[in-house]
């Protein structure tokens, strides 16, 4: 029979970390592995309380299992977070057991840090996109997806940038923070802060008092007092940076690490992905209820926008009127100057009605020359008269473009609720026949 091999020789070439802790809570022995599990060689462990390494969220619940396995209850799947050395967080999942006989608690702890982390990255993956396809609003799918966020990493202050299409400018579709961490300083230069993320096109990562402890050294942060853990990424598109995401944290807490950069990251991902769909999908409803020519609403939005009146109307017992129009001997314009020109005194028409009335009031586009106003809520009938020759002079007046000075007659008739009509087929039918009825014997030519 060969030697007697001294069990450290070969406990020390374990991977997972064998740890032995007393009644009180005090590590007597812990294995070498322990620096690869939780970031401290087995000297800078001994003699502390196990708890002082526990992650102060998980607290609680390791408590009641201690309790449970000093009861003589076994734990071989116990999980709970464990805070290193260098700040980050380990996810330990524990086979325990008491030995009343030795006074001391046994325990292997196996770092499934990575496995945690791929569940985790996946389940963001299915809530981000769940996010996108539930939610009616892009601030309600920001909302969502900050919860996410904070199911990843401490992220009391989270804040979404995009980059405004029409002008360039950055706004904050969200910027939310649950726990005030933002100084009125440090506020100010959070929409620089994301500015250099999106110019960059790189992760930013920032602590408190100094320097920066991730980002290009194209990113000029000198002039921000960083007085909170700040962290952003860019949100890319097959266009280009249009975004960027951040979160922030007070200085007391443990600093963003570069694995939390890597799960931002790969959240940016998901993230710009559904703000991409959201978009397209905005998009397609907006082309789907709207005149692509004038921007004002199409026939079928309108429709909408009249039986919600008439609703209110019969409800309430009140009046509201349709004004039917056209352009008389528009069809000479098209022909003589084009349809680019056509075009353009279509657009300075729907600019012309929508001045011409409320803000309340709709103004659509049926087709061609032909358009459509509801006045919703009017004191009385003759009120649609007047605003129908408010309407009959402004559109009158010359339109003024490269080509020519035209000047075009319109022709409008007025259907008013109840007098006319108590649906919206019988109100446009007699709006469209009275603006024939104006239009007929009346030979005005484009001048």
């Amino acid at each position: 029979m060969g030697p007697t091999i001294p069990p450290e020789s070969f406990i020390d070439l374990l991977l997972d970390a064998l740890c032995v802790v007393d009644r009180d809570g005090y590590v007597r022995y812990v294995s070498a592995a322990s620096e690869r599990v939780f970031g401290y060689l087995p000297e800078e462990m001994i003699g502390r309380r196990i708890l002082d390494f526990v992650h102060p969220e998980d607290l609680e619940k390791t408590r009641q299992a201690v309790k449970e396995i000093l009861r003589g209850e076994l734990k071989p799947h116990f999980e709970n977070r464990y805070i290193r050395k260098d700040g980050s967080t380990a996810h330990i999942m524990w086979s325990a057991r008491w030995s009343e006989k030795e006074q001391i608690r046994v325990a292997v702890a196996r770092d499934v840090t990575q496995r945690k982390r791929a569940e985790a990255m996946q389940a963001a993956m299915y809530a981000i996109s769940d996010a996108a396809n539930s939610s009616d609003s892009l601030p309600a799918m920001f909302r969502r997806i900050h919860q996410v966020v904070e199911g990843l990493m401490s992220a009391p202050a989270f804040m979404v940038a995009l980059v405004d299409t029409q002008g360039g400018e950055l706004y904050f579709p969200y910027n939310a923070d649950r726990h005030e961490t933002r100084t009125h300083g440090f506020s100010q230069d959070i929409g620089s802060l994301c500015e250099q993320v999106i110019r960059s096109a790189r992760a930013l990562l920032l602590t408190p008092g100094s320097s920066v402890a991730f980002s290009p050294q194209a990113i000029d942060t000198s002039h921000v007092e960083v007085r909170h853990h700040w962290l952003g990424v860019p949100l890319k598109s097959s266009q280009g940076v249009f975004g960027a995401i951040a979160v922030q944290r007070q200085s007391k807490s443990a600093c963003y690490t570069d694995e939390d950069r890597e799960l931002l990251e790969f959240v940016g991902i998901q993230v710009a992905a559904a703000v991409e769909r959201k978009q397209m999908q905005a998009q397609l409803e907006h082309m789907a209820r709207y005149d692509q020519l004038t921007e004002l609403p199409n026939r079928s939005l309108v429709l909408d926008r009249i039986q919600t009146a008439l609703a209110r109307a019969a409800r309430e017992v009140g009046f509201l009127a349709i004004l039917y129009l056209d352009l008389d001997d528009f069809k000479q314009v098209n022909d003589t100057y084009g349809h680019a020109v056509g075009d353009q005194v279509l657009q300075e028409m729907a600019r012309r009605l929508v001045q011409g009335v409320r803000a309340a009031d709709t103004v659509g586009r049926l087709g061609g020359d032909e358009f459509i106003v509801l006045l919703d809520g009017i004191e009385q009938p003759s009120d649609a008269d007047s605003v129908a020759e408010k309407l009959r002079a402004t559109l009158s007046e010359p339109y003024e473009l490269p080509m020519a000075s035209l000047t075009l007659i319109p022709s409008i008739g007025v259907a008013v609720y109840p007098e006319h009509g108590d649906n919206h087929e019988a109100l446009i039918r007699y709006a469209d026949s009275a603006m024939y009825r104006m239009k007929k014997g009346r030979p005005d030519p484009v001048s």
